[in-house]
């Protein structure tokens, strides 16, 4: 399943991702620190929503009290959710 996340307080405005029972590939953001922003999909293709939540989940960005990481985070579980 496609799944679009519109992200809150980060330089980048959306992820999407592709789901499949709770494995995450496909990664993409919208805007955002370019480099940071191609590693991250690399790194996390295939992982599980659990691994990416508990790698990603709470990293903040500078003095934002979250970031690109964590906004991924939350957009792997709100897709997981919503494909129930």
């Amino acid at each position: 399943m496609e799944y679009t996340y519109k992200t809150k307080g980060t330089c980048s405005s959306q992820i999407k991702l592709n789901i499949e029972g709770n494995v995450v590939t496909n990664v993409s953001f919208t805007g955002g620190c370019n480099g940071n922003l191609k590693a991250i999909p690399r790194l996390v293709d295939g992982w599980t929503v659990e691994q990416i939540e508990e790698k990603l989940s709470g990293l903040q960005c500078g003095v934002k009290q979250t970031s690109c990481g964590d906004q991924l985070a939350k957009a792997c579980r709100a897709a997981y959710e919503a494909q129930k």
